[in-house]
This record gives C-alpha cells, structure tokens and sequence, in this order.
C-alpha cells in the first residue's frame, strides 16, 4: 500500500533479544518509523550503542545482524517515564512482570503490540498469530470501548504457541482437532540471558523444565483457536492440549513433535495440501513482513533442522516435515515443525501483526 501513512514507534525492551530483533526488522520499514527506545532505569540517558554495553565493556547485541547504524546513538528512555507525545505505536518487548504495569499505562494513548503475556488471557483482549486468527482483532474496539482507551494491547502467544497454532490451524479447520500431544526442544534465545541456561548447564545437556511454559501453551492454543462470539467475545476451542516444554543446545529455533487427532480420517496427502494452501490470502494482503507461505511442507524425512530451515522467508514461514499417520490417537497424524522464536515467534511477527491492524484501520 503505497499510500499507507507512516507511524511513529516507540520499542520498550529494546536492549533484550527481542528488542534487539525489533530493531533489526523495523531498520528499513516502510510503514513504522522509530522514533524512540525505552529500556529499564539503568540505560536511561544512554545512548543505545552504550545501553548495550555491559561492564566488561562488551556490547550485548545478540541478533546474527549487524546493529542498525541509524540506532546506535539515539538515546534510551527509561520505559516507565516514556514521553508517548509524537509517538503512534508502541512495540512492547519486555517481561511479562513489568509489562502490565507499563501496557496499562501506553494503553490508554496509543495502540501497543506486545510480546509479553501480561494481557493474553483478559477476556477483551485477542492474542493474534498472523494468518491464524486475525478475526479476533476486532476485540480491541471493546477494550477502547469498555476501558475508555485511546488506544488497545494486542498482544502475540508465546513463541512455541505460534509454530504450534500455525500448523494446527490448517487441521482444525478443515478435519477439526479432537487432542494434541505436543514435546518442544526450545533454542537458547527464547530464554534471553534468564537463569537455567548457562554456558555449563546447556553444554552436552537438555533442560527437561521450562517454567509456566507448558500451560501458556495448553491454554494460549485453545484461546487462539477458539471462536469470536458476537465480535466481543472469544470461545476457546474445547480441545485437550498436552505438553512438555524442554530447552536445548540451539541458538534460534523452535522445533516441536506434533501428535494431533483429527476430527475425521484423513489421507496424508489431503493433510499435506491443506497445510501448504494455509493463509494463502493472508499472504496475499500485501503486508511488508508477510513471507510468500505460511507453511513449508517438507518432503525430506531430516527436515526440518533449524540450522538450515529457520531462516527460510527470513523467520516467517513454519517449516512442517516428517508427516505420518498416528496409530495411536483416533484418527491419528504426527509430524515435526519448525518455527523461528524470535522472528515469527517474537519482533516480526508482532510487527506483522501491527501492519494488518493499521491496514485494517484498526490502529
């Protein structure tokens, strides 16, 4: 849309991993300009080259890009005093336990996307996954509505939620889902520098524990794949979810073994055409971040890998392999997917969230 106005953004939580992505993806946007970056008290004043610098001297950028040059020294806000005058749009990119605080205090001026759960499981509020279950956007008129906002919280799942919504979706819709047994092996991004993920606990190990994980993937799924009632509210689709969440020796990369049974019998080929005809429309919408396919379906019985798939459509597209029949849940297919944590999973899939909310005026 080249007529498409640009909006003004502000990152809050741009020196973590997922702010850092921000930055990478918005560089060179043609619709979102930033004009400021807001992190904790400590690198307040800083400019964002020294905010990232830790005490060894060392710069903490952790994305395989290069910094953005034109980022370097715009000087870092501290996130609660952020001056939101001549600012659109808020991209929210910290922790769960400072974003409720912070969301309800942009919320009521400007629109925020967010990564963080704060406000997932508010009854007016959606948590969108881009070409999964962008009808429930429309929830953000009840918020300006109810709360007297200016503004709304959109907020993103959790990244092992998207890859898992993204191919479930496609089967939900056209065999519906009786149950889902899901076991992820999570890269070491989505957990930032958070304890339990040490150099010496990582090496030559698995994490077979991810706190609250497990649960934000049972009910954000549910929640995800449920349907919009009246245009106020949302129906979690009733469908039992059974998840073990794990951490593994990967950089970036969610890779996920998937059992779903299926409403109906259904062929492994009909399976396979209806993931890669997934959000063909969506896809066709013209969003700067969108990729070409939402779902890759890989015939190779070793794909997907993360170090070689991950980037497929810069982190965009959820890559499915490994297709076969279940004999064990009715109905029964499993398969493995990959989706990239920190691209669709985080930064650019919020991002691509925002842009179908402003082309639908939404924001």
């Amino acid at each position: 849309m080249a007529d498409t106005p640009r909006r003004r953004v502000a990152v809050v939580g741009a020196t973590g991993v997922a702010g850092q992505q921000f930055l990478v993806a918005l560089e060179r946007h043609p619709w979102f300009e930033v004009v400021a970056l807001a992190a904790s008290e400590r690198s307040a004043g800083k400019p964002y080259i020294e905010a990232l610098r830790g005490s060894d001297g060392a710069v903490r950028w952790g994305c395989e890009e290069p910094l953005p040059a034109v980022f370097r020294h715009l000087s870092v806000q501290a996130a609660e005093k952020l001056d939101l005058n001549g600012v659109d749009l808020v991209f929210s990119a910290v922790e769960s336990a400072a974003a409720r605080e912070l969301e309800e205090r942009f919320a009521p001026q400007v629109p925020v996307v967010s990564t963080a759960s704060a406000f997932r499981y508010e009854d007016d509020v959606p948590i969108l996954v881009p070409g999964v279950n962008m009808q429930h956007a429309v929830l953000v008129k009840r918020q300006q509505r109810e709360r007297n906002w200016k503004g709304f919280v959109a907020p993103i799942p959790n990244c092992t939620t998207t890859g898992l919504v993204s191919a479930l979706a496609p089967l939900e819709r056209a065999f519906g889902l009786r149950s889902v047994v899901v076991t992820s092996l999570q890269a070491l991004s989505g957990a930032g520098r958070s304890p339990g993920v040490a150099g010496l606990d990582i090496l030559d190990n698995v994490i077979p524990y991810i706190p609250k994980e497990e649960e934000k993937v049972q009910s954000e799924t549910a929640k995800i794949l449920g349907r919009l009632e009246g245009g106020e509210r949302i129906v979690p689709l009733d469908l039992p979810v059974s998840a073990t969440c794990t951490r593994v020796n990967v950089r970036d990369g969610h890779t996920e073994a998937v059992w779903a049974g299926l409403g109906r019998s259904a062929s492994l080929c009909e399976i396979a055409s209806v993931l890669r005809s997934f959000g063909r429309e969506f896809c066709d919408l013209g969003l700067p971040s969108a990729p070409p396919a939402l779902i890759e379906v890989s015939d190779d019985p070793y794909r997907p890998q993360p170090r070689i798939d991950r980037g497929l459509h810069d982190g965009m597209t959820t890559v499915v392999g490994r297709l076969r029949a279940d004999s064990v849940l009715q109905n029964g297919v499993k398969f493995v997917l990959l989706s990239h944590n920190t691209k669709m999973g985080a930064a650019k899939g919020a991002i691509l969230v925002a842009e179908y909310l402003v082309r639908q005026d939404l924001s």
